[in-house]
């Protein structure tokens, strides 16, 4: 029986010394691959856990780790089935670009939650837990390789990832937003009358839809924090329009060109990226 256990017990031993505290802040891949993206960033101290189970398959020089979760992550729009569940074995992916780099699989019961839209991406919040790998076969020289938009923690200061494709967090004074005791920024589209410079914009999202009222130019509008219509929406760009509704009243942020609506004093944002807030 001795005899019979000895091999777990040297690889319990094994990935016991891998767990020393890190001398470094160090990437977790999605793979034990150094040219795989990095998930997230454990700082120098840390003492990372081993995943027991992979031990036996993980490569010398490598330490699997378990990933908490969340992760915010995007899939393709075809890859959502009409209840807008993600089908299982669809790509997860860690940035909205088919070469960003897979996060995961999707299983089929996987608890994921809709945030925003961008074009034929669906940005996603996934809430499993996942594997990840660290690599402490020696990091002398070692870069690791970074994914345009990190799916957990923040990257290392000596290689911060690009800024994400995502429209960045809002602050006070962006358009819908107001500060105490000012109202919300307008829009100013000039002479011309239109803007060839995407902006940030903030509001609720509602539908201009009504029972036995005249459709408008738009089906959906941004409501600013006074509870004003500010701009209609032009949604056509985000492709996957079936699941619009399920930002209705909820505050969002939208990216894109503002122009005028013609013949009339209203703005229509022609929609680039739509995300809760």
């Amino acid at each position: 029986m001795k005899t019979k256990f000895f091999p777990l017990v040297a690889l319990l031993a094994s990935a016991s010394a891998l767990a020393a505290p890190l001398t470094e802040t160090t990437a977790v891949h999605t793979k034990p691959d150094r040219a795989s993206p990095a998930v997230s960033f454990l700082k120098a101290g840390t003492e990372p856990a081993g995943v027991a189970d992979a031990i036996g398959t993980t490569p010398a020089g490598w330490l699997a780790v378990e990933l908490p979760g969340p992760f915010e992550a995007y899939v393709l729009n075809k890859d959502l089935a009409k209840n807008l569940d993600v089908k299982p074995g669809a790509n997860i992916y860690l940035a909205p670009k088919l070469d960003a780099g897979v996060l995961t699989v999707a299983l089929k019961d996987d608890k994921v939650t809709l945030t925003g839209l961008q074009g034929k991406w669906t940005q996603i919040k996934l809430e499993r837990k996942l594997t990840g790998y660290i690599y402490v076969g020696g990091t002398a020289g070692y870069v690791p390789a970074i994914a345009t938009t990190p799916a957990t923690a923040a990257p290392a200061p000596s290689a911060p990832a690009p800024a994400p494709m995502s429209a960045p967090p809002v602050a006070p004074g962006v358009y819908g937003v107001a500060t105490p005791g000012h109202a919300a920024p307008t829009v100013n589209l000039g002479d011309g009358g239109a803007s060839t410079l995407a902006r940030q914009f903030a509001g609720k999202f509602v539908s201009t839809r009504r029972p036995l009222a005249p459709r408008r130019p738009y089906d959906w509008a941004l409501v600013d924090d006074a509870g004003k219509r500010y701009a209609y929406l032009d949604v056509s760009k985000l492709l996957q329009t079936e699941q619009i509704e399920n930002y209705t009243n909820h505050t969002v942020v939208v990216f894109g060109a503002a122009k005028s609506v013609p013949d009339t004093k209203d703005i229509v944002i022609q929609v680039e990226t739509l995300q809760l807030k």
